[in-house]
C-alpha cells in the first residue's frame, strides 16, 4: 500500500462510524431508541453506499485523466452519466420508477451510451485521432442525453412526473436501503476491477500513443477497458444516487502529489479518495440545520466548480 492510499484509508476509519452516528438526530447506541435498527436499515446502507458510488467515480475520473492525459477530464463529460440519468427519467416520465425498475432503467440509459461511444470512437482509421475522438463523441451523447432530459422535463404528463425528475436528478442518498446497495455495489466492484487492468496501459500511454503501440499496447483495446470500466462505475453510480457531479475531477488531483503522478498509481488511491469525499459530503449534508436536507448533488456541485475554477486560473497562470 502506498503513502496516498494508507492516508485516505485511515482517514475512512474515521469518516466511516461518523458517519453512522451523524444525522438530523445524532445516533447515541446506549440511549437512542431502536438504534440498532437505525444503524442496521437506515445508516448503514447508506453509508455503504456512499462508499461504493464514491469508489466508481474516483476510479473513473483518475482512468479519464490518465487517458486523456488532461487533468480537466471528468467522466460525466462523456456522455455515460448523462446517457444513465435519461434512462432514469424516462422511467420517471412513463411512470414506471420502481425500486428496482428505475436503476435498471438507469443502467440501461448508461448501456446504450457505452454502445454508442464505442462504435463512434472505435471506428477511426487513424489511430492517432482515437482520443480526440473519443472526447468529441462522448460530449455529443452527453450533449444529446441532456437535451433529450430536458424535453422529457418540459413535457412532463403532470407535475408530480417533473418534481420527481428534477428531485433525483439533483442526486442524493437518502432513503437508500440494502437492495440498492446489491444493485451497485457488484457492478461498481466489476467496473474496478476493469479500469485498474488497464493501469498498465494507461501508464504506457503516456509515453504518446506510437510509443505506447510500440511496447504492445492496443489503442482499441484499451479504449474498450476504459468505455466498461467507466460504465460500469459511473453508470451503477447513478443509478442508484442520481447526477452527483465533479468527484472524478476533484479525486484525481486530491490523490496526484502523494504519488508518483503514474496513471496506475492513481486509481488506487483515488477508489479510497471518493469513498472518502462522497461519504464525508452526504454527512455534512445531514447534519447541516436545513428545513430540507440539502442534496448531495448540490453539495458537491457547489464545492467541485470553484475547484475547477481554481484549476482553470491555475493553468492560465503555468501558460
Amino acid at each position: 500500500m502506498n503513502r496516498a492510499s494508507f492516508t485516505f484509508a485511515m482517514l475512512l476509519l474515521v469518516a466511516v462510524p461518523l458517519s453512522l452516528l451523524a444525522g438530523r438526530v445524532w445516533v447515541d447506541p446506549e440511549v437512542t431508541p431502536n438504534a440498532l435498527f437505525i444503524l442496521a436499515e437506515l445508516r448503514l446502507p447508506r453509508t455503504v453506499l456512499a462508499l461504493v458510488v464514491g469508489a466508481g467515480l474516483g476510479a473513473a475520473g483518475a482512468a479519464m485523466q490518465g487517458y486523456l492525459r488532461n487533468p480537466l477530464a471528468d467522466p460525466g463529460l462523456f456522455g455515460i452519466a448523462p446517457g444513465a440519468a435519461l434512462g432514469a427519467v424516462v422511467a420517471l416520465y412513463i411512470g414506471v420508477a420502481s425500486a428496482w425498475l428505475l436503476p435498471l432503467f438507469a443502467l440501461l440509459g448508461a448501456g446504450g451510451a457505452m454502445a454508442l461511444l464505442a462504435l463512434i470512437a472505435g471506428r477511426t482509421a487513424n489511430p492517432a485521432n482515437g482520443i480526440a475522438l473519443f472526447t468529441l463523441a462522448g460530449m455529443m451523447i452527453a450533449s444529446l442525453a441532456g437535451a433529450l432530459t430536458s424535453l422529457a422535463i418540459s413535457l412532463a404528463p403532470n407535475a408530480f412526473a417533473m418534481s420527481s425528475i428534477v428531485t433525483w436528478l439533483m442526486g442524493a442518498l437518502t432513503d437508500r436501503s440494502w437492495a440498492d446497495v446489491a444493485l451497485a455495489a457488484p457492478l461498481t466492484l466489476a467496473g474496478l476491477v476493469v479500469l485498474r487492468l488497464a493501469g498498465r496501459d494507461l501508464d504506457a500511454m503516456t509515453l504518446g500513443e506510437s510509443a505506447a503501440r510500440s511496447v504492445g499496447v492496443q489503442p482499441g483495446w484499451l479504449m474498450a477497458l476504459l468505455v466498461l470500466g467507466t460504465g460500469l462505475t459511473v453508470g451503477s453510480g447513478v443509478a442508484v444516487a442520481g447526477i452527483i457531479g465533479f468527484v472524478g475531477l476533484i479525486v484525481p488531483h486530491l490523490v496526484r502529489p502523494l504519488t508518483d503522478r503514474r496513471p496506475s498509481s492513481l486509481i488506487v488511491p483515488s477508489v479510497l479518495a471518493g469513498a472518502l469525499l462522497v461519504l464525508v459530503a452526504d454527512v455534512v449534508c445531514r447534519i447541516l440545520p436545513l428545513v430540507t436536507e440539502l442534496r448531495l448533488g448540490i453539495a458537491l456541485s457547489l464545492i467541485g466548480a470553484p475547484f475547477f475554477l481554481m484549476l482553470l486560473l491555475r493553468m492560465r497562470r503555468a501558460a
